[in-house]
């Protein structure tokens, strides 16, 4: 028998713990970069915070609506 899932609240939507991960870890030293990834990962983290700027500049527009 599998378990019964459990529900998720509202609060477990909204972490931002990968996220924040992502932008905060330190290099792994056992792999190796090169300049593609390191491009890769940059235009990821822009494209990470344009996209959290837009949804907070929606919402801040519909509050004052």
């Amino acid at each position: 028998m599998s378990q019964p899932r459990s529900k998720n609240s509202f609060k477990d939507y909204f972490t931002l713990g990968e996220v924040a991960g992502y932008f905060f870890r330190k290099p792994d030293a056992s792999r190796k970069t090169n300049f593609n990834l390191r491009t890769m990962h940059v235009i990821n983290k822009i494209s990470i915070v344009i996209f959290l700027a837009g949804v907070v500049f929606i919402v801040v527009r519909a509050l004052l609506r």
